[in-house]
């Protein structure tokens, strides 16, 4: 199905049945003994803008890290790529780090970014259209956790995945396991694939860069309160919940919760949901890992692991993966 921008929809469905997902995904989630919000949800296009302004934020050094490996190895990265290979990237947003990419592959690439944004990946397109004339974009709007059908001129070429922004993080261990298995069998037998992966550090600095001074990263873990009133015609007082951002050591991630400032009770879609004063709402997990810890997870996945570029603090890697066939 065909968008009015030009991209590719991941389902048929209607719009209205994405209303009703995140509807059935915010009741369940508060209805549970320790409330839970789906971090899928947070990319609405306030939240896609807010989260390309934390990706700015001094604090926040996994993007200009990830930026600074990619322009040191780029060459190498996309040394074996073939012309004719499709680059798909998962969670595109605006493209900026597959610019650096596309500089260095053939110019007979298909770039896919597939991403929840309409808006996002219709600036990116604009974008990419001018700095690269000759290159086909053909973007997908949805998620990339769902089947997706590449059209039939696309479907024999080899492929090439991005992956980056350590959002391989967002899953527990056991569920990145499972789309590490997905990915590989979206990529089929001569897949290839490169991930971001955020490096385990000391709390401090990590803590930083999910609360930093500004707000920001505040304003954006709220901003789903303001589209659960949006959207679903609540009227909760987003000013009565505060941001709060931890490091579970023992789990190796940090998690993002939404924190009543008071007891309340609020009303969504004929639903009652009663909040004491510090109950917390969880909204995202972001694990880290070891450079052994991944490559093992990748392994456990049916991933060959191949090069890995660190930066030279050692805050942050990119891993090469590769299907046993391609190898």
């Amino acid at each position: 199905m065909k968008h009015p921008t030009g991209s590719i929809r991941i389902s048929e469905q209607a719009d209205g049945d994405g209303l009703l997902d995140f509807e059935d995904a915010v009741v369940d989630g508060l209805s549970k003994v320790r409330k839970s919000l789906p971090c899928r949800f947070f990319y609405d296009e306030r939240g896609s803008q807010l989260f390309e302004a934390i990706t700015l934020l001094p604090e926040y050094y996994p993007t200009r890290t990830e930026i600074e490996i990619l322009r040191e190895h780029a060459d190498e990265i996309v040394a074996s790529i073939p012309g004719n290979a499709v680059l798909l990237e998962f969670g595109s947003g605006s493209s900026t780090k597959t610019e650096i990419l596309l500089e260095h592959c053939p110019p007979t690439v298909t770039y896919v970014p597939i991403d929840v944004s309409p808006s996002a990946l219709a600036e990116a397109r604009q974008r990419l259209a001018r700095r690269f004339p000759a290159l086909t974009v053909t973007p997908v709007i949805g998620s990339f956790t769902d089947p997706i059908d590449l059209p039939p001129t696309l479907r024999s070429r080899p492929r090439m995945g991005f992956f980056p922004g350590s959002t391989i993080g967002n899953w527990t261990p056991e569920e990145a396991l499972t789309l590490l298995r997905s990915l590989r069998d979206m990529l089929k037998v001569n897949g290839r694939m490169i991930v971001g992966v955020d490096l385990k550090k000391d709390a401090q600095t990590l803590v930083r860069a999910y609360n930093d001074s500004a707000g920001v990263t505040a304003a954006f873990n709220l901003n789903i309160l303001a589209r659960i009133n949006r959207e679903l015609g609540s009227a909760i007082d987003v000013a009565s919940f505060r941001h709060e951002a931890i490091y579970d050591p023992r789990q190796g991630r940090i998690e993002m919760h939404l924190v009543s400032i008071r007891e309340q009770t609020i009303g969504i879609c004929g639903r009652r949901f009663h909040f004491l004063a510090g109950e917390r709402v969880h909204t995202e997990n972001s694990y880290k890992y070891t450079v052994p810890e991944f490559q093992e997870l990748s392994r456990r996945a049916g991933w060959l692991t191949g090069s890995v570029w660190t930066d030279a603090g050692s805050q942050f890697s990119i891993h090469e993966l590769i299907s046993p066939a391609h190898a």
